[in-house]
């Protein structure tokens, strides 16, 4: 799964691209709350939202991630941000999956089914040679704009706790502007306001 060619530059340019831009228009179907419905690009208009994509059901570092994403989920929710998360196998594996591992049984956000691949491939995640999406995470404001993307070779797990702390980062400066915030800050520490004061200063 982490095997693959290089990526071709035209998709790594879109990748960077995409930074501060809207999302992609796209329809889903995710298996949530014990059945199927439908998601598109306007569910995740009027709050923050991490759209989380992941290889493949049924493998082995996936299901640790998504497991990690769960025990924080209410801590997510308490930021009024959502999760989705989105591979390309299909609504109906996502509930098989969730009803027969114990790990990935404690998701309650919602799963995307994207089999056509119109949704990683909207977001630029594409691995071509095999079908699969790249480990990729996207996190989207209220309005629907791109605030940060984390991209991890398929062998290297994200970290949700970390995930967590730049959501809070990412709100405080939309409610914040002229606040930046320096590296591992977290809620309630000092941040940052830039000016010619600053340079050299820090």
């Amino acid at each position: 799964m982490s095997h693959h060619k290089p990526a071709r530059i035209e998709r790594r340019q879109l990748i960077v691209s995409i930074l501060n831009s809207r999302i992609p228009v796209f329809n889903a179907t995710a298996y949530a709350d014990g059945g199927f419905r439908d998601v598109s690009d306007q569910h995740l208009l009027g709050g923050w939202s991490v759209v989380f994509f992941y290889p493949a059901d049924f493998s082995f570092v996936c299901p640790t991630e998504l497991a990690d994403l769960a025990s924080l989920h209410d801590e997510f929710r308490a930021v009024q941000t959502e999760i989705y998360s989105v591979s390309t196998d299909t609504h109906f594996s996502h509930k098989a999956w969730h009803d027969t591992s114990d790990a990935v049984s404690a998701i309650q956000f919602p799963m995307l089914g994207d089999p056509s691949g119109q949704v990683t491939r909207g977001f630029g995640v594409m691995i071509e040679e095999t079908g699969l999406a790249e480990r990729a995470t996207f996190l989207i404001n209220p309005e629907g704009v791109i605030k940060a993307i984390e991209i991890s070779d398929g062998s290297v797990g994200r970290d949700a706790r970390d995930l967590l702390r730049k959501v809070k980062a990412a709100q405080w400066v939309a409610a914040n502007p002229g606040d930046v915030c320096p590296a591992r800050w977290v809620l309630g520490a000092d941040t940052l306001k830039p000016s010619a004061k600053l340079v050299g200063q820090i």
